[in-house]
């Protein structure tokens, strides 16, 4: 911009000339800048003007535009906060496949304290000494007269605990809300709930985590937000659960056992519907683990999954089934039984003498060692083997436990002939309640392999056809017959049809070798016979009793016989099983007709010496 002087000297000059006033001349242009400078002042102000009112406009379409969105839309509560400091500890809940709940959260409180606010150091202490009786007063009392500026005294605390605390006045002890895990149903379901405790916390807050069972399997599932607070539906029925641990845990008192298991499957799906293990714990109040001595001697130990048992007898099945699947025998083939029976430097020999021969169906129902062995023979080690592969005993299982992985089955690393003879009755392969239960499973499903859950209603994928159909029915026909007629005649539930088959395995010491008196007690059950719809493993440690003679005894037929039959008669009608009766038993023709082997005439059986 040019400006014009006030009194420009050309124009001075020609006033003078004229006899003008020079003055005016000035006045006149100061006149005109003023006019001009007030000009731009107003151009400026009008255009802060618009600008204001451009951006009233804006202000206002924005928010009508937001009312508008905010009327149309659905109401909702509104999502929680989290700021950086606070700790999430929202945890959905783990129910029953009925949808009762196994765990869920409670809002609660801890209390923790500010000793430099105190008024009454000394007083507070003896104060929530009486509250809370195991505190240690001196610590408490030294804790609070030193130089710390804060300590937790309780995580988590009762609302009558909470006023308690309140009541004593002193303004150096603070509460905190926060949420804790709770377990409604007591001990019911502990090993397989596991337990939770307390992660990353704040005086406000704390991160609740999952310790063990499918607390921890599934803990990130748990705390997903993404879930929306979906709860965790497990296979396990808590009626069933809570039936089942009550009679092991009688079972146990009766036997003098030290511990005992049962497992509970659906044949067709491998859900878990109870799965217990004594004795147990209080999830709400979980034990420490034990630094010394067994495992086993801890209630920490979950003997269904982490158990490793030689199974005795309940083996026997299994060299059986793959002979019939491959042809080598058929129900009524003869098998040497002559005892004892020599491998090497070894003698095999049987608990009673049941002659020179019995019929494979015989085998099973009076459960010879040394006719087992002449059947695993015929099989031949490599078959064995891959056949026990098979049916999943030589891998821990994938049951959804944080414990699953120490499930590891003992199998041997070399398999000489001998090992091949002592695993075709139970003996020398270590394997979990779990596993059995599996691989009874897979034979009563048909011959098609089932894997254990402990989830409800997930799709699976179908499993491996491991023996033909045929061939397991056969093989659930002859442990039926084990209960008719043989070692487990204690577990015959009328109405039932269980069928199954008992195993007494000597227990292992730690340092090698076996107890005396020591044994291992298990029978593995279908039921029905006719159609197989659940199995069920009683596992007994170190039972004990006396016959109707008084002679002691601790075979699997007197102890976990009829510890399994109270079991199926307490929970089959919870199962919505209704007994067979001879009014409502089906008249069907038999499932199997025996085969006649090749070269084999009418009336002649084959009899297998070795």
């Amino acid at each position: 911009m040019i400006r014009t002087p006030l009194r420009p000297l050309a124009r001075i000059l020609r006033a003078r000339e004229r006899g003008e006033n020079p003055d005016d001349i000035e006045a006149e242009n100061r006149r005109r800048r003023h006019e001009e400078i007030e000009a731009r002042a107003h151009r400026r102000a009008e255009g802060r003007l618009v600008l204001m009112a451009g951006l009233f406009a804006m202000a206002f379409a924005t928010v009508g535009v937001r009312m508008g969105a905010l009327a149309s839309s659905e109401p909702a509560e509104p999502g929680a906060q989290v700021l950086s400091a606070q700790i999430m500890s929202q945890r959905a809940d783990i129910t029953d496949r009925r949808g009762r709940v196994l765990a869920t959260n409670l809002l609660t409180h801890s209390v923790y304290a500010h000793p430099h606010q105190m008024v009454d150091p000394v007083g507070a202490a003896r104060g929530l000494k009486r509250i809370f009786p195991d505190l240690d007063e001196d610590r408490l009392i030294r804790d609070f007269t030193g130089e710390r500026r804060f300590l937790w005294i309780k995580r988590k605390i009762s609302p009558e605990q909470m006023q308690a605390v309140h009541d004593l006045g002193e303004p150096g002890l603070l509460f905190g809300p926060r949420e804790m895990r709770v377990y409604p149903n007591g001990d019911v379901a502990a090993h397989i709930l596991g337990g939770s405790g307390f992660g990353n916390e704040g005086v406000s807050s704390a991160e609740v985590i999952g310790i063990a069972g499918v607390e921890k399997a599934f803990d990130a599932w748990l705390r997903d937000p993404a879930n929306e607070g979906a709860p965790l539906a497990l296979s396990i029925d808590l009626t069933v659960q809570q039936a089942m641990e009550d009679v092991l845990a009688t079972g146990m008192r009766v036997m003098n056992a030290a511990g005992a298991t049962g497992i509970l499957m659906e044949v067709k799906t491998g859900e878990i519907v109870a799965m217990a293990s004594l004795p147990d714990f209080d999830p709400n109040d979980r034990p420490r683990p034990l630094l010394t001595g067994e495992p086993s001697d801890s209630p920490l130990f979950n003997r269904a999954v982490q158990g490793q048992y030689e199974l005795g007898s309940t083996f026997k099945i299994f060299p059986v089934a793959q002979a019939l699947d491959l042809g080598l025998v058929n129900p009524s083939t003869g098998i040497n039984a002559a005892a004892p029976m020599r491998i090497g430097r070894f003698l095999i020999n049987d608990f009673h003498n049941y002659g020179r021969e019995l019929s494979v169906t015989d085998v099973i129902v009076k459960s010879s060692n040394v006719a087992t062995v002449r059947i695993a023979q015929l099989i031949g080690v490599e078959r064995q083997r891959d056949f026990l592969r098979k049916l999943g005993l030589f891998e821990p299982t994938t049951v959804e436990m944080v414990e699953a992985p120490t499930g590891q089955p003992l199998v041997p690393q070399r398999w000489p002939a001998v090992t091949a003879a002592t695993v075709s009755f139970g003996h020398g392969l270590a394997a979990s309640p779990l596993h059995l239960a599996a691989a009874y499973g897979t034979i009563a499903n048909g011959g098609q392999r089932v894997t254990p859950t402990l989830i409800h209603g997930r799709q699976r994928p179908e499993g491996e056809q491991v023996i033909s159909a045929r061939s397991a029915a056969m093989s659930v026909d002859m442990l039926r017959q084990v209960v008719t007629r043989g070692t487990a005649r204690g577990a015959e539930v009328e109405g039932y049809e269980v069928a199954g088959k008992t195993g007494t395995a000597d227990k292992p010491r730690a340092a090698g070798g076996y107890y005396k008196n020591k044994v291992i007690a298990t029978f593995a059950a279908v039921f029905p016979a006719s159609d197989p719809k659940y199995v069920l493993i009683v596992a007994l440690d170190e039972p004990s009793t006396r016959n109707a003679n008084g002679v002691e005894t601790r075979t699997a037929g007197t102890t976990a016989v009829p510890v399994a039959a109270e079991v199926i008669r307490r929970i089959g009608p919870l199962l919505g099983l209704e007994p067979k009766t001879d009014e409502n038993l089906p008249t069907i023709a038999p499932r199997f007709q025996p085969r006649v082997e090749p070269g084999e005439e009418a009336g002649v059986r084959l009899v297998a010496n070795q």
